[in-house]
């Protein structure tokens, strides 16, 4: 496994938790980074993008000014705080691994990334 996310689980409304996704591959401090998530009988959808780097992210509208997503690279993971949380963020997040960029990339793209964690279930409970 290359990626492992974990930090899921069962939260009220209004309640906060923190995903994590560690790799033991220290190539993934040069590739930008995302989560995703996929809800019950919905398509998987984006979430939070981050560059290599770290210096730029970018949110999915209806996650903006309560998620944050962050890296930290000596430590090979990324993070994903979740405040504020809502019943309609139920869902499956995962995390992805992306390519190698020259620039400070980011993607909001599921195809932009070949490499996928297992999965963590996030449940808020209303």
């Amino acid at each position: 496994v290359q990626l492992q996310a974990s930090g899921g689980g069962l939260v009220q409304s209004g309640g906060s938790l923190r995903l994590s996704c560690a790799s033991s591959l220290r190539t993934f401090t040069t590739y930008h980074m995302g989560w995703f998530r996929q809800a019950p009988g919905k398509e998987r959808e984006f979430v939070a993008a981050i560059s290599w780097s770290g210096d730029r992210t970018t949110y999915a509208d209806s996650v903006k000014g309560r998620f944050t997503i962050s890296r930290d690279n000596a430590k090979i993971t990324v993070f994903l705080e979740m405040n504020n949380l809502k019943p309609e963020d139920t869902a499956v997040y995962y995390c992805a691994g992306g390519r190698y960029y020259s620039g400070d990339y980011y993607s909001t793209q599921s195809y932009d990334y070949p490499y996928w964690g297992q999965g963590t279930l996030v449940t808020v409970s209303s």
